[in-house]
Parts: C-alpha cells; sequence; structure tokens
C-alpha cells in the first residue's frame, strides 16, 4: 500500500467524482486518500456529505466513507496531502481554470476532466490511445507556470470517444469530411432518471455546448505540437449534431465519413481490429487490451449489450456499410462515464505515470 501514489479528488461529491472513487477502489498504482469538494461538505465524513446522492451501480467503498471531506478551495493543504490530483469541479470554466492552475503551482500534477482547460494551447487533452505524445507539451507548460512538477493535463470531451478513436484508426485511408449525430446519455448531464424524470420517453435535441466540443476537440487530438502549443489538425472536418436520449449510460453516434484513399469494408474492419496505442502496449491497469471491437450483427451495437465492453474503457462498432452520399457509415458506442470521464482520465495518469510525468512528491 505504500507504495502506491497519493492521489485526491476534487469535487469528490459529484457523478464523476464518484466515478473516479468506484474506478479507482483497489486500483494497483494509485490509493485515494484525499477527498475535496465545496465548503458545504468540507468538515463532513464522506459517507456524510455523499452517501444520500451515491449514484453508482456498486456500494461506496468503505476505504472512502470516513474519509473526511476537506475544502477544494485551500488549496495548499490539499495538495500538501496528495502526489497529485484528478479534478472534477463544479464551477465556472473562469474558476475552473484558476483553480487548477493554482493546485498546479503548488507543484501538484493535475488530471482533469473539466473542459476549462481543453482549449489552453500548453494544455494536452489526450486519449491515450490517440495522441500521448501531446505530453510532451507539458514542458512547455511548466515553463509558463514556473513549476519542476506541477501541470495540467485533461481529457476530451465524452461525445467523441464513439468516433474519434474509429476515425484515428482509419488514418491511413485519409478521412476528410464526417458527418455525426450522437445519442448521449443522460449520465453526461450528471443526472440520473429519478433526478430528471422528463427525460423518460423524452428526446431534447439540444445539449449546450456538445456540438462545438464535438466538432473542434478531434481537431486538437489530431494536432501537432508548434512553438510550445498545440496546434490543430485541419481535417477531417466535423459537422455534428448531439441528441439527448433516454439512457443512463452510454453515447452512441451515427457517423458518415468520406475517404480520399478508398478503403474496402474489410480493410477499415481489420483497421479497427489492429488499432492499439501505448496503453496496450504497455498494458496500463486500466487500458482496454481490445480498444475497438467490431460487431458483424445488424442490431449491434446496443447500450444494454455493449456499454460495458471492456469495463467500459473499450470502444464498440457495428453497421460498418457503404453509403450514396458518403463513403461509408457506421454506428459507435462508448461508455460516457467511464473511458468518456473518470476512466479516460484514469488511463491518463496510468500513461503520465508510465512515461514519468506524475511521481512521488
Amino acid at each position: 500500500m505504500n507504495e502506491k501514489l497519493k492521489v485526491g479528488i476534487l469535487g469528490a461529491t459529484g457523478m464523476v467524482g464518484q466515478r473516479f472513487i468506484s474506478l479507482l477502489d483497489g486500483h494497483p498504482w494509485f490509493q485515494v486518500t484525499t477527498l475535496a469538494a465545496s465548503p458545504r461538505s468540507a468538515g463532513k465524513t464522506y459517507e456524510e456529505a455523499a452517501g444520500a446522492r451515491w449514484k453508482m451501480d456498486t456500494p461506496m467503498p468503505e476505504a472512502v466513507k470516513k474519509l473526511q471531506v476537506m475544502n477544494v478551495n485551500e488549496v495548499e493543504k490539499v495538495a500538501g496531502s496528495v502526489d497529485f490530483v484528478f479534478s472534477a469541479v463544479d464551477m465556472s470554466k473562469d474558476e475552473i481554470r484558476a483553480i487548477e492552475e493554482a493546485y498546479a503551482k503548488t507543484e501538484t500534477p493535475v488530471v482533469s476532466n473539466n473542459s476549462a482547460h481543453r482549449w489552453t494551447p500548453d494544455v494536452p487533452m489526450v486519449v491515450p490511445e490517440i495522441n500521448p505524445e501531446h505530453f510532451d507539451v507539458i514542458a512547455f507548460q511548466k515553463k509558463r507556470l514556473g513549476t519542476s512538477r506541477g501541470f495540467i493535463a485533461v481529457k476530451p470531451n465524452c461525445s467523441i470517444q464513439s468516433y474519434a478513436p474509429v476515425l484515428t484508426a482509419w488514418k491511413e485511408y485519409e478521412p476528410y469530411e464526417v458527418v455525426a449525430t450522437t445519442y448521449q446519455a443522460i449520465s453526461g448531464a450528471g443526472k440520473t432518471f429519478k433526478e430528471w424524470p422528463e427525460m423518460e420517453r423524452n428526446i431534447i435535441p439540444y445539449i449546450g455546448g456538445e456540438e462545438e466540443k464535438s466538432e473542434k476537440e478531434p481537431l486538437k487530438l489530431w494536432g501537432k505540437i508548434e512553438n510550445g502549443v498545440i496546434v490543430n489538425a485541419q481535417e477531417p472536418v466535423i459537422t455534428c449534431q448531439c441528441i439527448r436520449v433516454p439512457v443512463l449510460n452510454g453515447h452512441t453516434a451515427a457517423v458518415f465519413v468520406k475517404f480520399r484513399k478508398k478503403p474496402t469494408k474489410e480493410q477499415l474492419v481489420q483497421a479497427l481490429k489492429d488499432f492499439q496505442g501505448i496503453p496496450q502496449k504497455l498494458e496500463l491497469p486500466s487500458a482496454p487490451k481490445q480498444f475497438i471491437q467490431y460487431l458483424e450483427d445488424d442490431n449491434r451495437p446496443q447500450v444494454s449489450e455493449d456499454v460495458d465492453y471492456e469495463k467500459g474503457m473499450g470502444v464498440s462498432v457495428g453497421r460498418l456499410r457503404e453509403d450514396m452520399v458518403y463513403d461509408f457509415k457506421f454506428v459507435g458506442l462508448s461508455h460516457n462515464t467511464v473511458r468518456g470521464a473518470a476512466g479516460g482520465a484514469v488511463l491518463c495518469a496510468e500513461t503520465l505515470k508510465a512515461q514519468g510525468y506524475i511521481t512521488r512528491k
């Protein structure tokens, strides 16, 4: 136990904070030792602060029940008790940017689920199978912050996880134009059906900010570091609609793609099966062994059947076929609060540790 890195969770009482806690229970590298939340939760045990609002399918881990929740705004105090932190705070974007930088300046690495720093040019936004080389920009960020150890790294939005890895796997065929419609679960809004009964038997054709994120964030993933900042890729151009649907967990995407180099269906399926990255090569604790699975049945992927593929860390693809207007179309599915949120951040932290960015203080 003493060999594990000490981890703090900022925003520990919210849905993503809870997902961090459940995923890190028994983690071989990381031990949750510090939980921080808003001043109204500070001073309570975690069980007192979050027990009535626990939203996970699995019980609250015994190891955290009696931990006293700290005030997330007491940055020096929280940072002094941990080797690094995961951030899932519920604040305005300006407040999030300020508090995450404050933690980084205490020489505490911050691995964030929040969107506030995704467009900070020297903050890496990473899916470890896609663009781990973007962690190289941390050296430039540290110079800006004046730190030797502290930095901020983020993971991208949950909405892109069901198609950005697929398009990356097909990079050699040069996809250049994409139309995507995402059908997004209510847990992406931090809700359950008990809290949001009006979502039952309902569809809402608007999710604030999601379409912009879905169109632009993949271009940062595919960008390059130039002069100490990440410069976005120009292609593929993506246009997206994002729809809220009555599903608890799991974002589905219906996607149309044009390629400059025309592949066959067989080539595209094989590329999905062969696709892997650093997490698979290093056999990181949270890494799916098979990142993307292709399902031959016409009625797959389905949320009820496939959302927990590879413990929620994999991507499921099906219905790949030629299209009359575009070259190909497919359906993708990913778990929005595991791969798309806390699990993706945990995998980023594992990659950062494996590459020497996160160490014991």
